[in-house]
């Protein structure tokens, strides 16, 4: 016979992740009221990464006053607080939480490869990782614009309360190095 298992009474998964000021915090908790969170995998020296920074700012603008929390994720423990407080700071990334994911416990728990790359979590499930839009085909190979906004477009579904068309598409930019040790 098998039984069923009350799953409210098992806690959620916790990742940790660290803050700049040296603290760890639950990257799937957020605030009461909280839609969805958008993790954004970037990194201080890969330019398409830093190509990107206007683009996330249209969309953490467009959607953060909607119950969408975003946050900067950082996945190398070589990257040293200074060098992502001063790329925070000259990519404009005020309003956006950055953490460091130095154990890439986030991101193998959103299957993160890319720099960048962004994944939705609603209620601690991944509905949506890939790019941000298609304006990047291949390495070097630029659109003049985005022909699909695959961000935007999973985040006005989820608000919606409709599945996203595309759950995974594939980001084109820098690997996530430390994956490979």
């Amino acid at each position: 016979m098998v039984s069923s298992i009350d799953m409210s009474v098992i806690p959620l998964l916790a990742i940790l992740v660290q803050t700049l000021t040296g603290g760890t915090v639950d990257a799937l908790k957020a605030p009461a009221g909280t839609r969805a969170i958008v993790y954004l995998f970037t990194s201080t020296d890969c330019p398409i990464s830093n190509r990107y920074a206007p683009e996330i700012h249209r969309i953490e603008q467009a959607f953060g006053h909607k119950g969408v929390l975003f946050r900067l994720v950082y996945p190398s423990r070589y990257e040293s607080d200074a060098a992502i407080r001063d790329h925070l700071r000259s990519f404009d990334f005020g309003a956006v939480q950055a953490v460091r994911d130095s154990e890439l416990s986030l991101v193998k728990f959103v299957g993160a490869t890319i720099t960048p790359e962004a994944a939705v979590v609603v209620d601690g499930r991944v509905v949506y990782r890939g790019r941000i839009d298609d304006r990047y085909v291949d390495l070097a190979v630029e659109r003049p614009a985005p022909t699909t906004h695959d961000l935007a477009d999973a985040l006005a579904a989820v608000l919606a309360g409709q599945s996203v068309p595309r759950p995974v598409t594939q980001a084109v930019g820098c690997y996530i190095s430390d994956l490979t040790r």
